[in-house]
């Protein structure tokens, strides 16, 4: 959200704050809380002209622990203002991962004065056991309401978490996608009030089954921009054994008939919606305008080495909003992915050349045929001399981002990596790329690659096309912007 300017000029008067965002490391494009843990993003959603960012937050340190609702809002889905903790933990209940819903209709019975109310349904987390739970408010978000006969979904399991709910048309119900992660499985409920759930389908085994299934959500989406042709997505977290090693996600294609989903991914195949190390529990937002793309977000670290990464007095951070549509490639349906397209607001200096100075966060728009190289693409050099690659591999047949030789990499083991997607590309490939302080988010072929990786070094002061081996593979068009702070 943007501070007003009397607002901002007071707490640029407060103590500390103009220093809070300028830390070492801190994005300047992404979210990340003031301070302390952050981990998956919970109830996205749009609601009187703001949208709701809630996200898992310790609010006692910079570690995993007393899980509760941290909650931003944003008028644009890039400036945010931080709110004070939605949902706390309380009587030895942390707050997982879940949604929240507008009761237009006012189901549930929470709402006021015939207007809609945002009822949050969350994991509470009390072991042994994980449950289903309700929170309301009748202002906008600001202050809640824990349902006073809680659980509403009880299965007396100890994995049972990361509710999914939204309003189903086809079937005039509340649906709910939640995880039974042991089990591999996405089950489907369905209520007309929030409180009284029944067993509908599920789904799963499928895909990827190395790790616990977590954080599902099930959306609909046209193909080809087609209004009267739609599939429905659903996405399922895997943690670990995911494709780069640790925490990842795959998604599956398929139909709801507002009961269950079919998948129509064919067997053995397995769809990833990010193909770097850090980018797990994306979710999209409820109820946005019907006129806007639908929006996925996520967290930006991976459970191998989160709670390690070096950065204070905060922990994790979001990836760029991105907007999502399905289309059809010569393999398949694939969902794709770009940035949101208000990212170009933030747009200052402006190079066409295949160089930028002294950049703390920019994009960079560029095409290169790949073909006859063995490997091509580009290095960003930071004032250490370490430096990440992002490019082609001809031999291997994939895009990729290096970021063994990135600077600060021995905080853990796992961290230093070369992700990459495979890909036979058959002509040009144009590559947006957007580098952070301490981030890097590559977007490519056509938008159906997506990855996503940390980066800890220094601002990135130049940038060079390279080609290897072969004949050298030819770079067609390149433009870079600096990009100005959020904060």
């Amino acid at each position: 959200m943007i501070i007003p300017r009397l607002c901002l000029l007071s707490l640029l008067a407060l103590p500390g704050f103009a220093q809070t965002y300028k830390e070492p490391y801190r994005p300047r494009i992404h979210f990340s809380p003031k301070e302390h843990w952050t981990n998956d993003p919970n109830g996205l959603v749009y609601f009187e002209g703001e949208y709701h960012l809630f996200f898992q937050y310790n609010p006692l340190g910079d570690t995993w622990g007393h899980m509760s609702w941290g909650h931003a809002v944003s008028q644009d889905l890039l400036h945010w203002q931080e709110l004070p903790v939605a949902l706390r933990e309380e009587n030895g209940v942390m707050i997982f991962t879940g949604s929240v819903v507008i009761d237009r209709s006012n189901t549930s019975g929470f709402c006021l004065g015939d207007k809609p109310c945002m009822v949050a349904v969350y994991t509470g987390h009390k072991p042994p056991l994980q449950t289903q739970n309700l929170a309301f408010s009748n202002d906008r978000g600001r202050t809640w309401t824990k349902y006073s006969k809680n659980p509403v979904l009880n299965l007396n399991m100890s994995d049972f978490r990361d509710p999914d709910v939204f309003w189903s048309k086809q079937s005039k119900r509340w649906i709910m996608a939640v995880s039974l992660p042991n089990d591999h499985k996405v089950v489907f409920y369905a209520s007309p009030d929030l409180k009284r759930w029944d067993r509908v389908s599920e789904f799963g085994p499928a895909g990827a089954t190395s790790g616990q299934w977590e954080c599902p959500d099930l959306f609909q989406l046209p193909v080809d921009a087609d209004p009267s042709k739609f599939r429905w997505v659903l996405k399922v977290g895997l943690n670990p054994g995911a494709l780069q090693g640790g925490s990842g996600e795959q998604y599956f294609i398929g139909t709801f008939d507002g009961t269950r989903f079919v998948n129509d991914n064919p067997p053995g195949l397995t769809l990833w919606s990010d193909y770097g190390k850090d980018c797990y529990c994306a979710l999209t937002f409820n109820d946005l305008p019907a006129s806007r793309s639908p929006v996925m977000l996520g967290w930006m670290n991976n459970w191998q080495y989160a709670e390690k990464v070096p950065t204070h007095p905060w922990r994790g951070q979001m990836t760029i909003p991105r907007e999502l549509s399905l289309q059809t490639f010569p393999e398949g349906i694939r969902l794709v992915q770009k940035p949101i397209a208000v990212l170009n607001s933030l747009r200052e200096i402006h190079s066409i050349a295949s160089s930028i100075i002294s950049a703390q966060s920019f994009s960079l728009t560029a095409t290169m045929d790949p073909r006859g190289a063995k490997k091509a693409g580009w290095k960003l050099f930071s004032g250490n001399d370490a430096y990440t690659e992002v490019g082609y591999d001809s031999v291997r047949n994939e895009v990729f981002v290096d970021r063994t030789h990135t600077g600060t990499t021995a905080f853990s083991k796992d961290f230093p990596a070369r992700t990459a997607a495979p890909f036979s590309a058959p002509g040009p490939l144009t590559f947006e790329v957007l580098v952070d302080r301490d981030s890097i988010e590559v977007f490519t072929a056509g938008g159906r690659i997506a990855i996503t990786n940390l980066i800890f070094t220094q601002p990135t002061i130049r940038i060079s096309f390279f080609s290897e081996g072969g004949t050298p593979a030819k770079l067609l068009s390149a433009e870079s912007w600096s990009l100005r702070s959020i904060w």
